[in-house]
């Protein structure tokens, strides 16, 4: 027999209700978090981008710097996160259109679990390289702090623009920064 308060609940439905209303907040606050750094400035605009050197899932290691003189679209990415599979996907359609004129993509992974990384970039039907990240050695020296996150770097290998959430708004933020730099 539970012990309860003269018409009140259980202290068993207390403690519950305690967990989920804590569990909530942390949600909340991560979330807050998120958005925070979201809106912050990427402290490597006007910045030379970042030279890495990484093995693509399939094929061999591409190096950055061998890329001078294109537009390259870096996208980090998690085999968890569903929205990465959504903008590898509409990254893939704009490579499509802007490839003849200048412009590269890699896709690169930063999952803790190499075979994990190597199943979810197998299973995408994409028109550019993916690339794993294992030490996430790259993602640290381009300050990834959200997934998905896509670096713009103009032909010159200067980073010009970061976009750290994916959504319909974004994308168009996202072409409208790619055509500027296929202009230049």
């Amino acid at each position: 027999m539970s012990w309860q308060r003269p018409n009140g609940p259980t202290w068993r439905e207390l403690c519950s209700r305690g967990r989920v209303v804590l569990r909530v907040s942390c949600l909340a606050l991560a979330l807050a978090v998120a958005q925070s750094q979201a809106q912050q400035p990427y402290p490597l605009i006007g910045q030379a981008a970042p030279d890495f050197a990484l093995r693509a899932a399939a094929g061999d290691n591409v190096r950055l710097s061998e890329h001078r003189g294109k537009v390259v679209v870096l996208s980090f990415w998690g085999s968890r996160c569903s929205s990465c599979r959504t903008q590898l996907e509409a990254l893939s359609r704009s490579l499509a259109t802007y490839r003849s004129a200048g412009l590269e993509i890699f896709g690169i992974g930063v999952d803790d679990n190499l075979q994990q990384s190597r199943d979810f970039a197998g299973s995408m039907r994409l028109s550019f390289a993916m690339l794993i990240d294992p030490d996430k050695t790259a993602a640290r020296s381009y300050q990834v702090d959200n997934l998905p996150m896509t670096v713009l770097i103009d032909r010159n290998g200067t980073v010009r623009y970061a976009l750290r959430d994916h959504s319909s708004a974004s994308d168009r933020l996202y072409l409208q920064e790619l055509r500027v730099l296929l202009d230049e």
